[in-house]
């Protein structure tokens, strides 16, 4: 699948980046870019957030929490979404993605 990059400035969760949960092996990696002075956590949901009747549930990764500076780290197992929320901080973290599947989707 194609990069997908996401970013917030300030306090706050970037936009949910959906990913393909059917997908197998499901592998995700990821990286967070900081730029300037950020406090940050990467979080996953296992939630529909497509269906406007369910409010996802954010779950922090096991080891990209409260980070102040750039880091990587992946997903094996599947989820359904994932987001960098700046916990503290006026700069930006972007996260990008990648997920393995099928070359150039």
């Amino acid at each position: 699948m194609r990069p997908i990059v996401k970013a917030q400035t300030g306090a706050g969760s970037s936009a949910a980046i959906p990913v393909d949960h059917y997908q197998s092996p499901f592998n995700i990696g990821f990286a967070v870019v900081v730029s300037g002075t950020v406090n940050y956590t990467v979080q996953h949901t296992f939630d529909d957030i497509f269906d406007a009747a369910v409010t996802p549930t954010w779950i922090n990764h096991p080891t990209i929490i409260s980070q102040t500076a750039t880091a990587d780290g992946n997903y094996a197992f599947p989820v359904r979404a994932v987001r960098v929320t700046v916990n503290s901080g006026t700069g930006t973290a972007t996260i990008t993605t990648i997920q393995a599947g099928m070359p150039g989707k």
